[in-house]
């Protein structure tokens, strides 16, 4: 612990205060320091010296559906974690529902934890779950170590882990307040769900008029209205209407204790381009028009949209009709959204600094995990080598995803990831894993 173990060297090193020539010093799975990049190396070190590709941090990703145990034919910590490790993600918090039991009490986390032990190739957290009845539940789930508690207002989509009415809410928000906890909300609200019209057929369009706009800013209207009289924390999960932005914004400066993701999907892909048929493509929100796009970006840009995360929630083929109705409501992105969003964000002419700070600082900060997400002394030696002008097309089948299904099938998107770094190891060469070596994490400063 006391000798320098490594040192990696790039040209370009996205660290807090912007890119530059830089050697990251590493001891005993931290960082120790960065230095100029022509600083004499410690004397018995180990030099990785990557060129000009760019050394980035490990990538956060706080939404996750490993739906792991009780789905596995879907996902599973060995395959989602080799996937994130394959993207340049270094640590993921998984969510709660999906799997079987849900993440609804302290004994199905622990059941959770028994079940990621041994599999995960990177560093895993652990969401909990707010559903009717267990408001009991929710302080002995967060002194035992979650981030946070997920709920929805309109149907899950799956039958063991439902919505919470607005009593419900209240309710569950109010105990979560009391230890200044994390309310992570699923936004669409059920009456303009259920007055829209009903989801049928091959045609995106029809199952778009399904899911409208309406129904994310009003049940974000009624966060915030309850956020402030409670003065509780709360993040919008995966916000697909930027009709939305401005009341974000305004409770932001009002004080309101309020965060908000976007994901990939709704950054990088457009409802015009979706084909018929295409399920691949559907999620709850769903993906909207280029003009929506535009404004999320700006909300990116402004600071109202505060990070991107990948809500990678994949299924077995099988579940992936071609009606539009009937298919099960997830996109599978996790390996590929740090170059769909660089390949994006460089065409509006947004830096890779931009996008550590979305990706890696932001989600990081969200749950708390003041190790992660920058490369700065102190932190956790978690890198992701990236070549940012190299290209590659999307094929399925390289995927580590255990479902080989993809929105971005056939997209040809900037930025190679070389290599991943986990606390100073290398987990991923680009081309073959490592076995796991992955750290179940609770949230820091319990009680």
């Amino acid at each position: 612990m006391s000798e320098t173990e490594l040192v990696l060297r790039s040209r370009r090193v996205v660290t807090p205060e912007g890119t530059r020539a830089a050697s990251v010093v590493v001891k005993g799975g931290r960082i120790a320091a960065v230095l100029p990049y022509g600083d004499p190396v410690p004397a018995g070190a180990r030099v990785e010296d990557f060129g000009d590709d760019v050394l980035l941090p490990g990538l956060v990703d706080t939404h996750v559906h490993v739906n792991d145990p009780g789905r596995t034919e879907w996902e599973g910590f060995w395959t989602a974690t080799r996937a994130a490790a394959a993207g340049g993600i270094t640590t993921l918090v998984d969510m709660p529902l999906n799997s079987l039991p849900p993440t609804t009490t302290a004994a199905h986390l622990g059941t959770k934890r028994a079940v990621a032990r041994g599999k995960a190739h990177i560093d895993v957290g652990f969401w909990g779950g707010a559903i009717p009845g267990n408001v009991k539940d929710l302080r002995p789930l967060h002194d035992a170590g979650v981030f946070g508690f997920k709920c929805f207002l309109s149907p899950s989509g799956v039958d063991e882990f439902p919505e919470v009415d607005q009593r419900q809410l209240a309710a569950a928000l109010g105990e979560i307040a009391g230890f200044d906890g994390l309310l992570i909300v699923h936004a669409e609200d059920p009456g303009h769900l259920d007055a829209a019209p009903e989801a049928h057929g091959p045609k995106y369009a029809d199952f778009l008029a399904s899911r409208p706009r309406a129904s994310e800013n009003d049940a974000i209207a009624g966060l915030i209205t309850l956020a402030r009289r409670l003065d509780a924390r709360i993040h919008v999960l995966h916000l697909s209407s930027s009709d939305a932005l401005p009341l974000i914004a305004a409770a932001k400066r009002e004080g309101v204790r309020i965060t908000v993701e976007s994901c990939p999907h709704f950054l990088t892909l457009t409802a015009e381009e979706i084909p018929d048929g295409a399920t691949e493509f559907k999620c709850c929100p769903p993906i909207r028009e280029v003009a929506n796009q535009d404004a999320l970006w700006e909300g990116l840009a402004n600071g109202t949209v505060d990070c991107i995360v990948s809500d990678h929630s994949p299924s077995t083929a099988d579940l992936k009709t071609a009606d539009f109705g009937a298919a099960w409501g997830g996109i599978s992105s996790l390996q590929l959204g740090l170059p769909a969003i660089w390949t994006e964000a460089r065409e509006r002419g947004h830096s890779l600094d931009d996008v550590v700070r979305w990706m890696a600082t932001a989600p990081a900060a969200l749950v708390g995990l003041g190790q992660k997400g920058a490369i700065e002394p102190g932190r956790d030696a978690d890198f992701a080598v990236l070549a940012p002008e190299e290209t590659f097309t999307v094929d399925p089948q390289a995927l580590q995803h255990r479902n080989k299904i993809t929105a971005y099938a056939g997209k040809t998107l900037y930025g190679v990831v070389r290599s991943t770094w986990l606390r100073g190891r290398r987990i991923n060469d680009g081309t073959t894993l490592t076995e796991p070596t992955g750290e179940l994490l609770e949230r820091p400063h319990r009680g």
